[in-house]
């Protein structure tokens, strides 16, 4: 066939295409929502999820009638949030750069002080990796029926064991631990736990080479312990290399921060801007406390603060608590309770993620020039490193 012949034949093969086939792929991303149960004037937020941070929203939209839209752009499958702000609650999807279409119902419950919204019904259409995640993690499914049984049939004992708790019986309470009701409630919550976490394993091993294996482990875990390295070790290089790999590297190997300068970062006081070099002003050391009100190790350690604060303010230590509750009254409620001595702000600027801090509490200390001198401080090893510096 001659040259000419062929150019013309493969441009009507091009032309006899649908172009849906030659179109180049979406650079951009559309979520049109429709959400049943949430007030007209309500900001819905677009928050990544998967990270193990507190993350800013990276869309917004006023809902009306139900309907409201998000747009945005991702550099490679990411999955996100469809929340109400200043609520609990959230829809989760995975998505690319494609058009969605999400409908549900919203049901607002209380929860203790807190208002929480229940999304049900859920439905998402447009996104074939949101199909994928939702194939990939139905063997999770079964799990929400197995919580169900044990709790179901242990119920007596557990009502039990919380009616003494709520009227603060302790010797009654140490009496039903010793039941063979409780030990037969240990027994079956124990194996609740080993399924998730046998269930959670397969998951990411079965998706190990690609950046589904890292993911699943940002989605299905909530925390890393060094018993992970083995499960993020046995990923693919293409898996470490994507951006979920990446996060959970820098999670299960961080770099530390003892040598460097600390971040830089502003606390909020009434309303006004406080860069860290004033609060580092005029002092010798910084102890800086990253805690909240719910955390029980934190307030356990709340004593200890004290006494070294009050052993060593006088010679330049300076604490700064800094609190990563969600909610400014738990917050403040908790201050009332520990009545603090030293400044006390609430991570309204994503401070801890500055400091990668995954578990609370975390307590870092800076020299006079924020230079970071210590860090993972507690207990008798902080006391023993102030002790060294301040004789």
């Amino acid at each position: 066939m001659e040259r000419k012949n062929l150019i013309k034949l493969l441009l009507l093969i091009l032309l006899a295409l649908p172009m849906s086939c030659i179109s180049k792929t979406s650079n951009s991303f559309t979520i049109k929502g429709n959400i049943e149960g949430i007030p007209n004037g309500s900001k819905m937020l677009l928050i990544p999820g998967g990270t193990h941070k507190t993350e800013k929203a990276v869309a917004e939209s006023i809902i009306k009638d139900g309907q409201f839209t998000f747009t945005g752009t991702v550099e490679s499958p990411r999955q996100f949030f469809i929340t109400v702000e200043n609520m609990y609650g959230h829809c989760p999807l995975v998505i690319d750069n494609e058009e969605v279409s999400v409908s549900a119902k919203a049901t607002l419950v209380e929860r203790g002080s807190d208002k929480v919204y229940n999304f049900e019904n859920i439905k998402i259409t447009g996104s074939k990796i949101n199909d994928e995640y939702i194939q990939k993690k139905s063997s999770r499914n079964s799990l929400d029926s197995l919580y169900k049984a044990y709790h179901d049939n242990n119920d007596a004992i557990l009502k039990a064991v919380d009616k003494a708790r709520n009227e603060k019986n302790k010797v009654l309470v140490d009496s039903l631990y010793k039941t063979e009701a409780w030990k037969t409630f240990a027994a079956d919550e124990k194996n609740f736990f080993d399924t998730v976490g046998s269930t959670t394993k397969s998951i990411i091993s079965s998706n190990k080479d690609s950046w589904w294996g890292p993911f699943f482990m940002m989605d299905m875990m909530s925390y890393f312990t060094a018993n992970e390295k083995t499960l993020y070790e046995a990923l693919s290089q293409q898996a470490k290399d994507s951006y979920y790999g990446k996060l959970v590297k820098e999670e299960l190997y961080p770099k530390g921060f003892i040598g460097t300068k600390s971040p830089s970062f502003n606390v909020t006081e009434n309303g006004k801007i406080i860069p860290v070099a004033t609060l580092l002003k005029g002092k010798k050391y910084i102890l800086i406390d990253f805690w909240a009100s719910w955390c029980n190790p934190c307030r356990k350690e709340i004593p200890n603060l004290k006494a070294q604060y009050a052993k060593y303010a006088s010679k330049g230590l300076q604490i700064i608590s800094i609190s990563i509750d969600k909610k400014k009254a738990d917050w403040e409620k908790a201050l009332k309770e520990e009545q603090l001595k030293w400044p006390n702000y609430l991570d309204q600027n994503g401070i801890a993620d500055l400091f990668k801090v995954k578990l609370i509490p975390a307590i870092f200390l800076l020299d006079g020039n924020g230079k970071v001198i210590g860090e993972q401080l507690r207990g008798e090893s902080l006391n023993k490193k102030l002790e060294e510096l301040f004789k």
